[in-house]
């Protein structure tokens, strides 16, 4: 299907636009309103400006990733197999937006970043079942998901209960 849409360019296509519709997602569910700012946090948390660049670094890596791994793995199951692991990983990024900023939740939130987590270390090894360039372009958002569960930790920590 993908490779319908345009020949060696429906990878490119499709992994830009799931990629750009996962950010917006998860952005538009994030609100830094009265109740975030009222949050205490540790001192080691990055400043909320470099969330945006950091994030869309991460996108486009994964976007990069999908289509090297895409285009290496043969059709059929496989390919499946990369389809699903990017859709869960998609659907478990932009929940924790909306469980921790929406709901304000930071306690679920932590629940929800674990299986954020654990999606990215599958979606690394799916990958990297057919390259490890894709696979260890997949290794910042690993770390970062780290970081940020750390992050939602300290916060609940800080904060709680909920």
């Amino acid at each position: 299907m993908i490779d319908a849409l345009g020949g060696r360019w429906g990878p490119i296509v499709v992994a830009a636009v799931s990629a750009i519709v996962v950010a917006a997602a998860g952005a538009w569910l994030t609100t830094l309103g009265p109740w975030y700012r009222s949050l205490q946090v540790p001192s080691w948390k990055p400043p909320d400006w470099a969330f945006g660049p950091v994030w869309t670094t991460i996108f486009t890596l994964a976007a990069i990733a999908g289509v090297l791994a895409w285009n290496a793995a043969p059709e059929g199951p496989e390919r499946v197999w990369l389809l699903a692991a990017f859709a869960v990983n998609g659907a478990l990024n932009i929940a924790w937006s909306g469980v921790f900023f929406r709901l304000q939740r930071p306690d679920w939130a932590l629940i929800e970043v674990a299986a954020l987590w654990l999606s990215v270390a599958v979606l690394i090894l799916v990958v990297g079942r057919h390259t490890g360039l894709g696979a260890l372009l997949l290794v910042p958002y690993l770390v970062w998901v780290g970081t940020a569960a750390m992050l939602n930790w300290s916060i609940v920590r800080l904060n709680g209960p909920f």
